[in-house]
């Protein structure tokens, strides 16, 4: 059509871009040449999508299991990029299995004024007493707390989900995990949707911390101690001095 306007090789090939030869090679012939797609490297993981997705039918859709299946069989590239493509087809499973309630109309939720000071409650705040348990609540915060539940609903199914929770991480049965994730995808809120299903990505793990007596605790106090020595000798000391802070004395050791 371009061509038939009377426009020449060199506009068609502006307006279009591609080069004003290639332009003349497909005016030559009466139709248009298929386009040659690369073909795929084991720098993709498109190159082991039936594989992927066979596993993926399978039930196995933890990204680092997957990662280091495919790198088993050659697989090249990198975990991010195995991600993206992951990614998609969790998108598509999520859409399909949620709850139609999710596309009703939103539910009106007012603001939640203090009674004490008469400032709207922060998210912030709210998010702690969503946390905390009623026999640690102040008598101030459990007017907060009563607030909220009258202004908010999603806020009541948020702290029955999180104090459910909060009991299923210090009792020793992981088999009420599986009840909470159901109520969790099916609560309506999409708070609580979304921390279900990245808990459903590393699902063992999550059931061997309710299980397992042992915990990273020790680890990660150790890690906080010495990013709270480095920040408070940034610029003023060296690695000898951290390392004396750090680590305990021999005569300590000794003794």
């Amino acid at each position: 059509m371009l061509h038939d306007s009377g426009k020449t090789f060199i506009d068609i090939a502006a307006q279009i871009g591609v080069d004003h030869r290639t332009v003349a090679k497909w005016i030559k012939t009466d139709f248009l040449p298929h386009r040659r797609r690369l073909a795929l490297k084991p720098s993709s993981p498109l190159y082991f999508k039936d594989f992927l997705a066979r596993r993926w039918a399978e039930g196995d859709r933890v990204g680092r299991r997957l990662f280091h299946d495919v790198r088993y069989r050659g697989y090249t590239g990198s975990f991010s990029n195995l991600e993206r493509l992951l990614s998609t087809w969790r998108a598509d499973s999520w859409a399909g299995t949620q709850p139609q309630q999710q596309f009703s109309k939103p539910i009106e939720e007012g603001p939640a004024v203090d009674p004490a000071t008469g400032w709207q409650i922060s998210p912030v705040v709210a998010a702690s007493l969503c946390m905390k348990p009623t026999r640690l609540l102040t008598p101030s915060e459990t007017a907060k707390v009563a607030v909220l539940k009258k202004a908010s609903p999603s806020f009541v199914v948020m702290r029955q989900l999180a104090m459910r929770f909060r009991g299923i991480l210090r009792g020793e049965d992981p088999n009420e995990l599986n009840c909470w994730l159901h109520d969790a995808r099916h609560s309506g809120v999409r708070s609580m949707q979304q921390f279900a299903r990245t808990l459903s990505r590393d699902i063992e793990a999550v059931r061997n911390a309710i299980a397992e007596p042992w915990n990273s605790g020790q680890a990660e106090g150790q890690i906080n101690r010495l990013k709270t020595f480095k920040r408070a000798m940034y610029g003023r000391a060296g690695i000898e001095l951290l390392r004396a802070r750090m680590l305990p004395f021999e005569s300590a050791i000794c003794t």
